[in-house]
């Protein structure tokens, strides 16, 4: 006789075993993948280091607003000017979140500053690198005023008044701090450095005649554009598009080249995934059109790289401009 068939489950016995079924698949997603998936639920914050109105805010606002169209939150730009650059990145990594909501622009001053004092912070296993994006076209200016036409003029008036002549910079161990005292002791003068949160209020100064030069990124090309402003000097390996008739630090013999790389970092320890979603809103908005724009007003290049390549060059670099310090005098005793 055959076996009647076995009874159907009751209502409540289906939902349970959905429910039952759903957990399991649910563990078998990865919690960072669960993570990444609700990142973001709201605002981001991106600390940019310097006051408002210089070359990197500029850069910066932009690249904040168009990756907010690819993280479907707002990034929003909050200055943080102080100590060369580092007090916002180093404050970031001492206080916040690895959870990716709070970032900074990373500044080569971070990987300068500790060989000069010490820093409750270390630059490179205290932060999550999350890419590399750009580098500063750097250049010296005078008033439009100045007796100094070229930069030889200014390099002699400061061989006749040792430690007189003066020029600004956006803060100690800051790349244009440290390009200026390179090419002072190649030429074998003795220059009076002041330096300033950055690059407004240093532009501010030199209108108002307060210093005689100023070594800084492009934050002065709508002086220089204007007429307010002669620019004597810049330091690529070649002479810039926009301003073809001014020479490199090299053509005059001092060898120095930069272009001062920066990026964005976040806390140490931050999810992977949470990383990756950050690089590729950020990676779309290099990649847009009005990018390349501004790119070009500033003559900066793109210097893209991944977060491992850019931890990879912020070690090499770290070590490598030790030595460049101690050169200079400026390491900590």
């Amino acid at each position: 006789m055959p076996h009647d068939p076995a009874p159907s489950p009751t209502a409540p016995a289906l939902r349970r075993r959905t429910v039952l079924a759903a957990a399991a698949a649910s563990a078998l997603v990865p919690f960072g993948t669960a993570r990444a998936q609700a990142f973001p639920s709201r605002p981001i914050t991106l600390i940019v280091p310097w006051p408002a109105g210089g070359s990197t805010d500029r850069h910066h606002r932009l690249l904040a607003e168009l990756a907010s169209k690819h993280l479907g939150q707002n990034v929003i730009v909050q200055n943080q000017p102080g100590a060369g650059g580092t007090l916002g990145p180093g404050s970031m990594a001492l206080t916040a979140k690895p959870d990716g909501y709070t970032i900074s622009q990373y500044p080569m001053g971070m990987l300068r500053i500790p060989h000069m004092q010490k820093t409750q912070w270390h630059p490179l296993n205290d932060f999550t690198f999350i890419m590399g994006v750009s580098g500063y076209t750097f250049g010296f200016v005078v008033r439009a005023d100045s007796p100094y036409k070229t930069f030889n003029d200014y390099v002699e008036a400061a061989r006749k008044q040792p430690g007189k002549i003066d020029y600004g910079s956006t803060g100690i161990g800051t790349s244009p701090h440290l390009l200026i005292e390179e090419v002072a002791e190649a030429a074998k003068i003795q220059l009076n450095h002041v330096p300033f949160k950055g690059n407004a209020d240093q532009m501010q100064a030199l209108i108002g005649g307060h210093v005689m030069a100023a070594s800084d990124a492009t934050g002065w090309d709508k002086f220089v554009d204007a007429g307010q402003m002669r620019l004597l000097l810049t330091f690529g390996e070649t002479r810039t598009k926009r301003w073809p008739q001014v020479p490199t630090a090299k053509d005059l013999g001092y060898g120095v080249v930069s272009t001062s790389p920066y990026g964005l970092v976040g806390p140490k320890g931050m999810d992977p995934a949470v990383v990756k979603a950050l690089h590729d809103a950020f990676k779309k908005a290099m990649d847009d059109p009005r990018h390349a724009e501004v790119m070009e007003q500033l003559n900066q290049q793109v210097w893209y790289r991944t977060g491992d390549e850019y931890r990879a060059w912020a070690t090499e670099t770290f070590a490598k401009d030790r030595q460049l310090i101690e050169k200079l005098g400026l390491a900590a005793k």
